[in-house]
């Protein structure tokens, strides 16, 4: 797995891999939740830069850290996210529960279209 896990300011950053699937979810929820128990996490950042496939598993994982942390006040924040993510996230109900990421020229280049 090609997954990063890092703790920054109360945040823990996951850089996703490229698939996000049913075996890869598992493995994503365990690492997460020991982070979450064991250190003063707050938010969650999810990193989806190199993902180009999730399925709805990958959907489950993010509503399954959103309901760990709102419950202390917390935030699951989304970064990267191409189209094909954005529609899943969009269809399963979940946008209107995440915090969106975006660089500036992304913002721009929306703006302009």
């Amino acid at each position: 797995m090609e997954e990063e896990f890092k703790i920054i300011d109360h945040c823990l950053m996951i850089r996703l891999p490229e698939e996000i699937d049913h075996k890869s979810c598992q493995e994503i929820s365990r690492r997460a939740d020991h982070l979450l128990l064991d250190a003063e996490v707050k938010h969650v950042v999810f990193d989806f830069s190199r993902t180009m496939f999730m399925d709805s598993s990958g959907v489950g994982v993010l509503a399954g850290r959103y309901r760990k942390v709102s419950c202390f006040g917390g935030k699951v924040f989304v970064m990267n996210a191409n189209r094909r993510i954005k529609k899943i996230l969009k269809l399963s109900g979940l946008m209107k529960y995440l915090e969106f990421m975006e660089r500036e020229e992304e913002d721009e280049k929306r703006d302009q279209d």
